[in-house]
């Protein structure tokens, strides 16, 4: 079939064509735009790979060197601080003598991943004090980001839960048969007069008393949902903030095959590299033997969160062109539906006022700038990076010995855990814990609760200054030295020193002085 020169289309008119199937293709194929897992990059958004944003820098990065002095100083533990761990709780005077297992019942459903989850799990137990109640194990909802179905036995050794608490709650982990209707269903299907679900946020002691333990006394019964962030930070007695603590800190310890797995990962993040992970590392230097003995045995810890959530909420330019920016706005309003701040404003607004997160190629000039060499053995704990590899090909330039828990281990060994996000993440954490320095790349529930949990043992973490770099990558003419000392100057004192709580602050990311005591 042959066309009338009279029916093609014009130039425009092709152009025209073109502008509206880009505009209808959403609407037509919104696959295209949806991501496919929500930490995942969209199909749309992979047109173009991004570009590297600071090209400059890199390339000065992947030739620098680092001194023995700066690895001495960056790979030396923290000095005593002057704080030591108080978990201890001590009881008011009036208290009981002896504990008596209380015939009325606290349940809880929490929802959020892992970190949030154990909070709620802290403040649970806190209130259970309060109420002088019986604490069943914690219901953690499905997550409804990654389907996540663990349960609190799951991840936490329950026995180990109970015992380090015996003296401070009773717990029990299920309900007795009177009360066994009382369950995450039945809540759903009605109004039920044994549900709480107008807890406010950060709710006072008072609140509970007023209001949930007249539900106790009527039904001997209060189940409480949501949960999440349900109970205040101040103007609570000491021996109540110590116990959250107490449950943070000592009764909340992961499962033996989680332990198991992280302790592994561990050991081999200490050993040197094998040839296997050194072979394809064209871009690893050759370093100083002093250097080398300095980062011997050694690791650190770096928490990537840069899921396709974060970058299209922050509204940012990440460097993948237009195809990325209108990816990301489509999917931004898809979810909030406008209700955005940030895309009121232009990337150079935003990042002077130091909103945009790092991104992998950013945290990993950071690094360098700190000290870091290309042979240091850096773990990468997160799930899925927005952009996957080619977002993260930067920072795997920067240091070829980069690893995670698929690296380091078999499929077999990850048999337990694989496809869980919770615990995958709890492996994350245990491997954080252990790390000689944690980073993370902006804040968010697991470097909060790291932040906290590594200032209660003095172990080194560094903080980025997020306004100071904002305005240092804003300067696209600055040299790599003038780049490395205002790092160097801009982070002494962003490395694990103690931060005294104030009023409205949790205390699981600040536990001094609450949790801890002048030594």
């Amino acid at each position: 079939m042959k066309f009338h020169r009279d029916y093609w289309p014009s130039e425009s008119q092709r152009a025209a064509l073109a502008l509206a199937l880009l505009v209808l293709l959403p609407a037509l194929s919104p696959n295209l735009f949806l991501p496919l897992g929500r930490a995942s990059p969209s199909i749309f958004s992979e047109w173009k790979s991004p570009r590297p944003m600071h090209l400059r820098l890199f390339k000065a990065a992947l030739q620098s060197q680092t001194s023995v002095q700066q690895q001495h100083n960056l790979w030396s533990p923290l000095a005593n601080q002057g704080w030591r761990p108080c978990l201890d709780v001590e009881e008011p005077r009036d208290a009981p003598l002896s504990l008596k297992k209380s015939p009325r019942y606290i349940q809880v459903f929490l929802d959020g991943g892992l970190n949030q989850q154990k909070m709620g799990i802290c403040d649970a137990v806190a209130v259970a004090k309060i109420l002088n109640a019986t604490l069943v194990i914690p219901h953690l909802d499905v997550n409804p980001v990654w389907q996540d179905l663990s349960s609190f036995a799951e991840i936490f050794d329950v026995d180990h839960f109970a015992d380090v608490l015996r003296d401070e709650i009773s717990i029990v982990k299920e309900l007795p048969s009177e009360f066994s209707w009382s369950t995450r269903e039945y809540y759903a299907t009605g109004i039920r007069a044994t549900r709480i679900k107008t807890t406010p946020v950060h709710a006072s002691a008072d609140w509970y008393l007023k209001n949930v333990l007249p539900v106790l006394q009527s039904y001997g019964i209060a189940a409480i949902a949501p949960f999440s962030h349900r109970l205040t930070f101040n103007n609570l007695p000491v021996n109540i903030q110590r116990l959250r603590c107490k449950v943070n800190f000592q009764a909340l310890d992961f499962v033996p095959q989680i332990k198991e797995l992280g302790e592994t990962l561990v050991n081999r993040l200490r050993q040197p590299p094998t040839k296997s992970q050194v072979s394809g590392t064209e871009h690893l230097q050759e370093v100083n033997n002093e250097v080398q003995k300095q980062e011997a045995g050694k690791y650190v810890v770096l928490h990537l969160r840069f899921d396709k959530d974060m970058a299209a909420h922050s509204a940012c330019d990440f460097g993948g062109g237009k195809a990325e920016k209108l990816a990301l706005a489509k999917y931004r309003e898809v979810l909030w539906q406008g209700r955005v701040l940030n895309s009121q404003f232009t990337d150079k607004e935003l990042r002077n006022q130091g909103r945009c997160p790092l991104t992998p190629e950013e945290i990993g000039l950071l690094l360098a700038a700190l000290g870091f060499s290309n042979n240091t053995r850096l773990y990468l704990a997160s799930h899925k990076v927005y952009g996957g590899e080619a977002r993260i090909s930067t920072l795997r330039k920067l240091f070829p010995l980069m690893e995670d828990k698929k690296g380091l281990s078999s499929s077999e060994e990850r048999a337990t855990v694989e496809g869980k996000a919770s615990l995958l993440a709890a492996v994350d954490y245990y491997v954080s814990m252990h790390s000689d320095i944690f980073i993370s790349a902006s804040p968010g529930n697991m470097h909060n609760a790291l932040v906290g949990h590594r200032a209660l043992l003095n172990l080194k973490t560094i903080r980025p200054n997020m306004g100071l770099l904002s305005q240092l990558f804003l300067n696209k003419s600055m040299e790599w030295s003038e780049f490395q000392q205002a790092v160097l100057n801009g982070h002494k004192s962003r490395q694990g020193q103690i931060r005294l709580r104030k009023e409205k602050q949790s205390i699981y990311t600040y536990p001094a002085p609450d949790c801890m005591c002048p030594s």
